[in-house]
């Protein structure tokens, strides 16, 4: 089961100092860059994962990951040391259509296999549009995530791009969709901040769980 999405406001253990880009793997079994705990951000095509890292690290302006509009612009598995302590982990966003049939096989052959064998993930944050839904790639790699047992931040992306009254609705059809409780669905958008905190309240607990924490 997930973890709760808030965490006591009067204890806020990740304040984000320092992050740098420290490397990327393009083929699967390479080993990460730095042996850190890791905190994966997986989605399909254009979720808006390059955006999210961004807000969440407060690049807004001299961005850390590259944002385009066409999807398919992470190929390969990104990692950011935050604070000295941990990764942030971009992975590959799947499902892109356009992209020639064997591209498309070895991004999947690519996080599937850092989801399933990376020693030092400690949680992976899935990001979902909105405005769309999970697809069948989505429950794929939440079945993988169970059966390993690896924490899940669920996180609804684009929420912005909705009224406010629809946000309850969408989070409610997404979550049941996926077998999840809504209380443990965060919605989110780059563009406002909306659920960034939260984001980083879940990961913050999650690393002193494991011994991880940064105060």
């Amino acid at each position: 089961m997930a973890p709760a999405l808030r965490s006591p406001r009067d204890d806020p253990r990740v304040k984000i100092r320092t992050v740098e880009f420290v490397g990327s793997l393009v083929e699967a079994g390479g080993r990460a860059p730095l042996t850190l705990p890791q905190v994966a951000f997986s989605g399909r095509s254009n979720v808006g994962k390059s955006s999210l890292i961004n807000c969440l690290v407060q690049r807004t302006e001299h961005r850390l990951a590259g944002v385009s509009a066409r999807p398919g612009k992470t190929q390969q598995v990104n990692f950011y040391h935050v604070n000295h302590t941990f990764l942030i982990v971009d992975l590959p966003g799947l499902g892109y259509a356009k992209a020639p049939r064997p591209l498309r096989h070895r991004w999947w052959r690519l996080v599937l296999e850092f989801l399933s064998a990376s020693p030092e993930l400690r949680a992976v944050a899935h990001l979902v549009d909105a405005r769309h839904g999970p697809g069948p790639e989505d429950r794929h790699l939440l079945d993988l995530l169970a059966r390993r047992g690896v924490p899940l931040m669920l996180v609804v992306t684009k929420i912005d791009k909705l009224p406010r009254s629809r946000w309850a609705e969408r989070v409610q059809v997404i979550a049941e969709a996926l077998g999840m409780d809504p209380e443990q669905v965060l919605p989110f958008s780059a563009r406002t901040g909306e659920g960034r905190e939260e984001l980083l309240d879940a990961i913050a607990s999650i690393l002193a769980a494991e011994g991880g924490d940064d105060r």
